[in-house]
């Protein structure tokens, strides 16, 4: 437990540490009880630090003896660590200290996962195994010996030495603390190889428990295309003898970039046809390739403090978004990535939890792992390379990976190789990591005698501690469409630097119609009236997919608001055009599933918000039911002729290409059953041969009020398996009427399987009920009343997921009064627990306020 009353720490305070670690050998004599750790490290007197007391970091540890050069020394040993008198040249620090890694449910450290041990260390994990300068910026070699009877024994780097009962590792790269992992329990490898570039062999092993090696082959798969990738893309290769992947099963992230060792969630690596579903395929690919990317940024190349945290998961985020474009459909890909950016990262910027890609304080830094350093980052990288164009960014990252190698890197040392490569001034780009908020842009037109006008005005709101903002480079890409649908200006990048900013095209036959903020070029929100027949014209012949979509998309936000607050009925003009789109079958069939989903809940109720209207989340849920069922009568011929559309006939492959017809038939079986009562829904459930099918089936099984015969035989024939558990808890309440989703998950915290401790299980339900918008915002408050009871009970064990998990209460000013004081109501009950981590007490106090 740490403690709540924490000390606020400034990017403006960082000082280096006083020493430098010339190399690290530790000893783990494992127990589960009582692990001695015993370290040997080699410091030296740091030439560029000021004076400083000698303070290494330490939390939950019992010191066995500690000496400096053979000598045993008594340090000052207080909750945060210990402070010791040193020689003033380079000395040998031991220490021996006793941990009880199966104590340790907060999953930091030195943990057991069902008799499995294994360490998470980032961001402050370390400091729980061993006394040491637990921060980002001091590097060193480590070598690790593991003595245990356990049969596997992992650690980082290359393996040096094993025997009866013990096996020796050596990293010969220099590496920060929070990069160390250890893995030791009953495991089996699913192993195969990678040449690289360079010739060396690389020898690769996905480490599962017996019985899962059958899904192990879409990770290996995964990881191969990445190693490649890597390779073709970035000229980045691989730098050890070997490549490990462990898969656990009690993990709060969804995986470690642990050098050499990657420790993943097991339902992030963990996948075959029969238990795992595209999107679940889908996410391992991007998965397994972000972590191996960070082996060059964030390993190779890590961060000087936590505050740089998105110079090193930004541009990983990034470069796995590339990844999964050229792997994927980019366009589907571009959509969802900005789906998931609007609904996480957007509400982040618009509520107390506002905060720069790069913070300028904190006071826990587990709860800035947030989609503002992750998914914002990747957007300023990604604004970057639109600005100094694709042979630009290619210079700088050389330029990065040449100067910055073995480097623990800042925002500033990012930019700098950017201007030094290109030439150009980023002073004003430096913008995007100190100001929190999403700009708006408001846009103006004009057209006078073949001269088309676009005026730019750029505003951010005020957010937490910054109240005025300065105007942002934005890039603007702009395409011009005639009246025709023909495209009289292709895609053209203007760069929008002042609060307010003009651009004139002239020699125009015919006013244009625009096409704005192509591929979603920049993370703001365009503030323009447009028609619903322009947005029509762009929906039939804009030639940007992302702009189309867009365009769709804002029809159908529309008719679903004016159903909402207006009682009027769905637009049939946008239904005649979305239409036409569905059934064209020269577009990517997960391009046209993706049409025809509609605006979440939560994008509705934060658009009425915007328009100073009180979202109703019943009315919201009512006014979506009410579209689908007039979508599935209104094409009631048409839906038999997509879903053979959809039908695949060959052999499962979770590939672009069949995850996209199944999209596409799940979108179709979504509609239908509104029709047949979930007759075909039943047939397919029957005969599935892939849990994408089955768990579609089921899913529209319960929305018709059907499926509990098809609920008890998914138990039955899954109940052993974990993963396929998560999704048996979050599917009966994501898909429940809003009435009942509540008391579906109060039933389901007392079944035998829940297991609370599990992140994964918690998540499945409890984030299932606050992922389910009228559900959990039922009048009565149940929903808000059982995740507050129950995140106050895992606060004690687990403060990582708790304090993340709190966040489902932040958008809770833009509803009504009645709903405001229920929210608020659990937040307080929630901070006055007694002995409440800094975890969730910093994240509590940042929503209420």
């Amino acid at each position: 437990m740490k403690d709540a009353a924490a000390q606020t720490i400034y990017l403006s305070d960082y000082t280096p540490f006083g020493w430098q670690v010339q190399d690290v050998h530790l000893t783990f004599r494992l127990a589960p009880r009582a692990t001695r750790v015993l370290a040997r490290i080699h410091f030296a007197p740091n030439p560029g630090a000021p004076a400083q007391p000698f303070f290494l970091h330490g939390e939950q540890l019992t010191l066995i003896r500690a000496a400096i050069d053979g000598h045993e020394v008594q340090p000052e040993i207080d909750a945060e660590g210990l402070t010791c008198e040193v020689p003033d040249g380079p000395f040998l620090w031991e220490a021996e200290v006793e941990i009880a890694p199966e104590a340790n449910t907060a999953l930091e450290g030195l943990y057991m996962s069902n008799g499995m041990y294994c360490t998470q260390c980032e961001a402050e994990g370390f400091r729980k195994i061993t006394f040491y300068p637990d921060r980002p910026d001091v590097m060193a070699i480590f070598t690790v010996r593991i003595e245990s009877d356990l049969p596997v024994l992992l650690s980082n780097g290359n393996p040096v030495e094993s025997g009866a009962g013990f096996a020796e590792w050596h990293d010969p790269w220099p590496k920060p603390a929070y990069l160390f992992a250890l893995v030791a329990g009953e495991l089996v490898n699913h192993p195969d190889s990678f040449t690289t570039q360079g010739g060396r062999k690389v020898e690769l092993n996905i480490w599962v428990r017996p019985g899962d090696e059958g899904k192990c082959a879409w990770g290996m798969e995964a990881l191969r295309k990445s190693m490649r990738w890597d390779e073709d893309v970035y000229g980045r290769e691989y730098d050890l003898d070997v490549f490990n992947i462990v898969a656990v099963d009690d993990f709060n992230m969804g995986a470690m970039e642990n050098k050499g060792l990657n420790i993943f969630n097991s339902s992030c690596v963990l996948a075959s046809p029969e238990t795992a579903t595209d999107a679940n395929f889908e996410r391992i690919e991007a998965i397994v390739a972000h972590e191996y990317f960070h082996n060059w940024t964030g390993n190779r190349i890590t961060c000087r403090d936590w505050f740089q945290l998105c110079l090193k998961e930004g541009l990983t985020v990034f470069r796995d978004q590339q990844f999964s474009a050229d792997m994927r459909s980019a366009p589907v890909e571009r959509i969802n990535n900005v789906m998931a950016l609007r609904a996480r990262q957007f509400p982040e910027d618009q509520g107390p939890l506002a905060h720069p890609v790069r913070p300028e304080s904190y006071q826990e830094i587990n709860n800035f792992y947030t989609a503002t350093v992750y998914e914002k980052g990747a957007e300023v990288i990604g604004m970057l390379r639109r600005l100094v164009g694709d042979d630009g960014y290619a210079k700088a990252l050389d330029l990065y990976f040449d100067r910055h190698d073995g480097d623990a890197a800042t925002i500033e040392d990012w930019l700098r190789v950017f201007e030094d490569a290109t030439g150009r001034d980023l002073t004003q780009f430096r913008r995007w990591y100190s100001q929190a908020g999403t700009p708006r842009v408001a846009v103006e037109e004009g057209y006078d005698d073949g001269t088309y006008t676009l005026t730019f005005r750029q505003h951010t709101p005020p957010t937490p501690g910054q109240p005025d903002k300065a105007p942002q480079v934005i890039p603007m890409a702009v395409g011009l469409l005639n009246p025709n649908g023909d495209e009289v200006l292709p895609t053209t990048l203007l760069e929008i630097t002042e609060a307010e900013q003009s651009f004139r095209f002239d020699g125009l036959a015919a006013r244009p119609v625009p096409s704005l903020l192509r591929g979603f070029s920049a993370p703001v929100v365009l503030e323009r009236s447009a028609s619903r027949e322009e947005r029509a014209f762009l929906l039939a012949h804009d030639t940007d997919p992302f702009n189309r979509w867009e365009a769709n998309r804002a029809l159908a936000r529309d008719s679903l608001l004016a159903m909402i607050v207006e009682g009027a009925g769905p637009d049939a003009t946008w239904l005649d055009g979305l239409e036409r789109v569905i059934r064209d079958t020269t577009l990517d069939p997960a391009y046209r599933a993706l049409m025809l989903a509609g605006p979440t809940a939560t994008e509705l109720a934060q658009a009425l918000f915007e328009q100073g209207s009180t979202p109703d989340p019943e009315a919201i849920w009512e006014a979506q039911e009410s579209l689908a069922q007039v979508k599935a009568e209104r094409w009631i011929d048409l839906l038999p002729q997509l879903a053979e559309e959809a039908r695949v006939t060959d052999s499962y492959r979770p590939d672009a290409g069949q995850s996209g017809q199944r999209a596409l038939g799940a979108a179709v079986l979504a509609l239908s059953t509104r029709l047949d009562g979930g007759k075909a829904a039943a047939a397919l459930f029957d005969a599935a041969d892939n849990m994408t099918l089955q768990q579609t089936a089921l899913v529209n099984l319960i929305r018709a009020g059907r499926g509990e015969a098809q609920l008890a035989a998914f138990y039955d024939q899954w109940r052993q398996d974990k993963l396929v558990m998560d999704k048996w808890f979050a599917l009966q309440v994501a898909s429940a009427p809003p009435a009942e989703a509540a008391d579906i998950a109060a039933r389901l915290t007392g079944h035998a399987d829940f297991d609370w401790r599990n992140p994964n299980r918690f998540r499945a339900l409890l984030g299932g009920l606050a992922g389910h918008h009228a559900g959990f915002h039922r009048a009565d408050g149940a929903g808000y009343r059982l995740l507050a009871d129950w995140l106050i009970r895992l606060d004690d064990l687990n403060p990582q997921t708790t304090a993340r998990m709190c966040t489902a209460f932040q958008t809770w000013k833009r509803y009504d009064a009645d709903r405001q004081a229920r929210m608020r109501a659990e937040l307080e009950r929630i901070a006055a627990k007694p002995a409440l981590s800094r975890d969730t007490n910093e994240m509590v106090t940042r929503i209420l306020t």
